[in-house]
C-alpha cells in the first residue's frame, strides 16, 4: 500500500511540475541594476500600464511563449515597469516619481517622470539597456514572439553597432530568420 501511494505522489508531483509553466524572472529597475554590477548582462523592461489591452497581450502571448521565457531568462534581466504608478525609482543617480497620481483616479493616470526621461509616448513599450544600464533603444507597440526575437537577438549579439543605415536595418530584417516558435 504503501508503495502504491508513493508511485501515485511521484507521478502526481512529476504532471504538476511539467504543467506549471516557466515563467520570466521579473525584477525592479533598481534590482536589475545592482545584477549588472554582479553579473553584467542587458536589461529588457516591459513598460505598460494597468488599462493597456495590447499590453496584456504582450504578457499572455509574448512574455508566456516558452522560447520567448528561456531567452530572456538566460540572456537579459528583465524589468516590468508600470509607466503610471506612483513608486519612486531610483535609477542613474536620480529619483523618479510621478508627482501628478491621483489614487482616486481608476483608468489612466498620470505618466511616471520616468517613462517621460525614456520618452516613451504608447504602450507597450520594450526598452533595451546595455550593460551600463544606458537606453538602446525603446521598441513602442505590441510584438509576437517573432518580432520580440529579432530585437532580443540584435541587442544580445551587439549586432545593432553595425546597423547605421535604414538600408541597413532593412537587409538585417530581411536576412533574419526566426528560430522560436509561437
Amino acid at each position: 500500500m504503501k508503495k502504491t501511494f508513493l508511485i501515485l505522489a511521484l507521478v502526481i508531483t512529476t504532471i504538476s511540475a511539467q504543467s506549471q509553466k516557466k515563467k520570466i524572472n521579473w525584477m525592479s529597475l533598481e534590482e536589475a541594476v545592482a545584477a549588472q554590477a554582479v553579473s553584467p548582462k542587458k536589461i529588457i523592461m516591459d513598460v505598460y500600464t494597468s488599462w493597456c489591452g495590447p499590453c496584456k497581450m504582450l504578457d499572455k502571448n509574448t512574455f508566456q511563449n516558452p522560447d520567448v521565457v528561456q531567452y530572456v531568462n538566460e540572456n537579459y534581466y528583465a524589468v516590468k515597469f508600470n509607466a503610471e504608478s506612483n513608486k519612486p525609482i531610483n535609477f542613474k543617480d536620480q529619483v523618479f516619481g510621478n508627482p501628478n497620481y491621483d489614487p482616486g483616479r481608476s483608468g489612466r493616470n498620470a505618466q511616471h517622470e520616468l517613462a517621460g526621461a525614456l520618452k516613451i509616448t504608447a504602450y507597450p513599450t520594450i526598452v533595451f539597456f546595455n550593460e551600463n544600464g544606458d537606453t538602446l533603444l525603446p521598441v513602442p507597440g505590441y510584438k509576437t514572439p517573432n518580432q520580440l526575437e529579432l530585437y532580443l537577438k540584435l541587442f544580445y549579439n551587439d549586432d545593432h553597432q553595425s546597423i547605421n543605415t535604414q538600408e541597413q536595418w532593412d537587409e538585417y530584417q530581411k536576412d533574419f530568420v526566426s528560430q522560436f516558435k509561437g
